[in-house]
């Protein structure tokens, strides 16, 4: 087990450069085994949801070379087997493979996927699409299987404008006989990455990042290349504790487009930020300005950043209400912030918080991935020792988080315990 030690209340300065989103990356290294011979994804990043889905496709026999951020698989040899419950109960994005071996092998053995405990997360939209294309779905308790003779196109229309869902039917999708639609499709840009990489691989495919996305299946796909784009989850993060503690704090090598929910918010604030063609600074200010959030599916205010977002609330000089829509279960870090000062009063999905709040270190605990980056933005703000444990939580989406904070001035070790 890891934990993280946290010495706070240092001002941060100079710049921190985003690596490639892990909501894209968790997809694309799945997607590969859709294509005959070896693609490459490059700007992939260091978190370990990249090892965990490297191990996959290592039990699928595909050769896989990593090399800093670039990673090759060729799938020649690959061999569709069970994805035990050990590696699939890791991370949600487990399930793309679902997807991807659907539509290469029409069969697919799978335990039921794993990740934070942020709420029920079903994926009965993923399974009802999966069968509107002709595949039956089975399951012996924990373990989902998946087949069809063919895949047929047709018209899949979404209840709910799944990310997951809308990722996993373009795999299905592919290499099925005829057109397929999905209406209501989500339209975050890590799908648009996702669908220029099945494209480079020979896939057509029109309409990604629109709410209706269009597939006409192919019969073979070969080798592709794609870089990962952004991540605009860690460029956030990074944007709400210069809010907190920056001097000048510079975020680079991003798309501020992608992040126009979050930054008209501290706009609204009186943050004091400046928006460049590439990058963004920012810096603390006094006597910031209370507002209410609601997360909302892309472009709306995005429910990852929705918790780190809690803890610059906490500063505001009034009342903030903040109401989450997605997950029912993303307040789990709000006992650790009142545990160090904050004034969050919970009820269900919504929650209202006073500030200024004084904030003072503590030993707390990181329930799942974007509660434990608020925490670490608790810790960088508040006065005194922060000890996080379970930081694996951490770890899972924030590429090098110890080393690109320490660059910028904060005190901070992450340590085997």
């Amino acid at each position: 087990m890891k934990q993280m030690v946290i010495e706070g209340n240092n001002i941060l300065t100079g710049d921190i450069h985003i690596g490639g989103a892990k909501n894209s990356a968790v997809a694309l290294i799945p997607a590969s085994i859709l294509a005959n011979g070896t693609s490459t994804i490059k700007n992939v990043p260091n978190i370990s949801d990249r090892d965990a889905l490297i191990d996959i496709l290592k039990i699928l026999n595909c050769d896989v070379d990593l090399e800093e951020s670039t990673l090759k698989i060729d799938t020649t040899n690959l061999k569709n087997t069970l994805i035990d419950e050990e590696h699939s109960k890791k991370l949600r994005a487990s399930y793309y493979f679902m997807g991807a071996l659907l539509g290469r092998e029409k069969y697919v053995e799978i335990y039921i996927p794993g990740g934070c405990n942020i709420g029920a997360r079903p994926i009965d939209i993923h399974i009802d699409g999966f069968k509107a294309l002709g595949a039956t779905v089975t399951t012996e308790g924990n373990k989902y299987i998946l087949k069809a003779d063919k895949l047929i196109g047709t018209d899949i229309y979404l209840r709910f404008q799944s990310v997951g869902a809308t990722i996993n039917l373009m795999f299905a999708s592919v290499l099925a006989e005829g057109k397929t639609i999905i209406h209501n499709a989500a339209k975050e840009a890590e799908i648009e990455n996702i669908a220029d990489y099945l494209i480079s691989m020979g896939a057509n495919i029109t309409g990604a990042g629109t709410d209706e996305i269009t597939i006409v299946g192919v019969n073979k796909l070969h080798g592709g290349e794609i870089t990962v784009l952004p991540d605009r989850i860690e460029a956030g993060t990074y944007i709400i504790l210069g809010a907190l503690v920056g001097k000048n704090l510079c975020i680079k090598s991003i798309i501020p487009k992608h992040l126009e929910a979050l930054t008209s918010k501290l706009k609204d604030m009186a943050s004091d930020i400046t928006i460049n063609e590439d990058n963004i600074v920012i810096s603390k200010v006094d006597n910031l300005k209370p507002t209410n959030i609601k997360t909302l599916v892309y472009p709306g205010f995005p429910t990852d950043i929705g918790q780190p977002m809690s803890v610059l609330l906490t500063q505001a000089n009034g009342t903030s209400l903040f109401e989450e829509t997605i997950w029912e279960n993303r307040m789990g870090h709000v006992p650790s912030l009142n545990k160090m000062g904050a004034n969050i009063t919970v009820k269900g999905m919504s929650s209202m918080i006073i500030g200024p709040s004084k904030l003072h270190g503590d030993e707390v605990v990181a329930t799942d991935l974007r509660g434990g980056a608020a925490l670490v933005l608790a810790g960088l703000t508040a006065t005194g020792t922060t000890v996080i444990n379970d930081v694996e939580h951490i770890l899972r989406g924030y590429e090098n988080i110890e080393e690109k904070l320490a660059q910028v001035g904060a005190k901070i070790e992450i340590k085997e315990i």
